[in-house]
C-alpha cells in the first residue's frame, strides 16, 4: 500500500496518513517514510497514542539517538532519550525547567560538534488555544538570497550557543545559561551548509548565533538579523497548531524552528523529544 501525504503548507510539511508508528514497519514502507522526510523536510503522524517505549523505537529508525548529556537539566530522570518540553512545576513546586524552550529561531543541538539530523516530539498535553510552533524551510530561504549574498556568506561560520536568552518571566535563565556556558563550549558551523544527503544547501543561522567567526559581535549582528529576517518571511513558513498525541519529526539540517508562547500559562504544555544524531559539523571556539 503506497504512502499516503497531505501536504501542510507551500514551504515545507507534510502529514503521513494512516499510520500507527506503533506497529511493525518493514524496511520499505519505512524507506517511504524516509525519502518523505526528506522531500518535505516535516513529517506529520497524527492520533498517535504510543507508549515513551515505542515513541523511541520508532525514532531510532531515523539513527542513533541523544541521550542529552549536553542538557541534563531537561531530559526524562528514566528515559535520557527524551528531552522534556513543559510547563508542569516540578515536584517540590518550582518551575520547570523547560517551560521556556524552544522560544528563538535556532536549529536543535546546533550548539554541539554533532548537530541534530532530526526531531521527532510527541504532544501530551496541548492548552486550549495555541502554543504553536513555527517552521522555516532553510533550504527555500538559501535559493532565494542573491547571488552577491550568497558569496559573501558561502566561507562564513556562524558560532552557535546553547544557552537561550533570558526571558522577563524566566526566573532561571540566568543559572541556566551559566551552567550551559560550562557544559557546552561555543560552536562555530557553516552559516551555508550543504545537505549530506540531499546535497542541497541550506542557510545554518538563527537567534543563538551570538556572532561570525573572525568578526566582532558589532560587526556581525547586521547581517546575523538580515539572515534570520529572510528565513523566517511568510512563504518559507508553517505553523503548527498542536492536537494531543502529535508526533511531529523535522530534518534540522534543513529546518529552522520557534516555540511561541502565545498560550495561558496555567494550562498546561507538555511535550518528549527525542533527537537523532547528524553527522559531524562545525569545530569548538574559544571566547563565544
Amino acid at each position: 500500500m503506497a504512502l499516503r501525504l497531505r501536504k501542510l503548507s507551500y514551504a515545507l510539511g507534510a502529514e503521513v496518513c494512516d499510520i500507527d508508528v506503533a506497529w511493525p514497519m518493514g524496511e520499505r514502507q519505512f524507506g517511504e517514510i524516509y525519502k518523505a522526510f526528506l522531500d518535505h523536510g516535516i513529517l506529520l503522524f497524527r492520533n498517535q497514542d504510543v507508549t515513551r517505549e515505542q515513541h523511541i523505537e520508532f525514532s531510532r529508525r531515523f539513527g542513533e539517538l541523544d541521550r542529552h548529556e549536553a542538557l541534563p537539566r531537561d531530559r526524562h530522570p528514566q528515559y535520557p532519550e527524551l528531552l522534556m518540553v513543559t510547563n508542569e512545576p516540578k515536584s517540590d513546586g518550582s518551575p520547570s525547567d523547560t517551560q521556556y524552550t524552544g522560544r528563538q529561531w535556532h536549529s536543535d543541538m546546533s550548539f554541539t560538534t554533532a548537530p541534530s539530523l532530526g526531531s521527532l516530539l510527541k504532544s501530551y498535553a496541548v492548552p486550549e488555544v495555541g502554543g504553536d510552533t513555527l517552521f522555516a524551510n532553510m533550504t527555500l530561504a538559501h535559493d532565494a538570497l542573491s547571488e552577491g549574498m550568497k558569496k559573501l556568506i558561502a566561507n562564513l561560520h556562524g558560532i552557535h550557543l546553547s544557552g537561550t536568552r533570558k526571558l522577563a518571566n524566566d526566573n532561571t535563565g540566568i543559572e541556566r545559561m551559566a551552567e550551559q556556558k560550562r557544559i557546552n563550549p561555543p560552536v562555530a558551523q557553516p552559516v551555508a551548509r550543504v545537505h549530506p544527503e540531499t546535497g542541497r544547501k541550506a542557510l545554518y543561522i538563527g537567534e543563538k548565533v551570538k556572532r561570525f567567526d573572525g568578526m566582532t559581535e558589532d560587526e556581525s549582528r547586521p547581517l546575523i538579523d538580515t539572515l534570520v529576517r529572510h528565513a523566517t518571511r511568510p512563504e518559507f513558513v508553517y505553523r503548527h497548531q498542536w492536537k494531543k498525541n502529535d508526533i511531529l519529526a523535522w530534518d534540522n539540517r534543513c529546518v529552522m524552528h520557534q516555540a511561541l508562547g502565545d498560550f495561558d500559562e496555567t494550562q498546561l504544555r507538555h511535550m518528549e523529544r527525542t533527537t537523532v544524531l547528524g553527522a559531524p559539523s562545525g569545530y569548538v571556539v574559544g571566547g563565544g
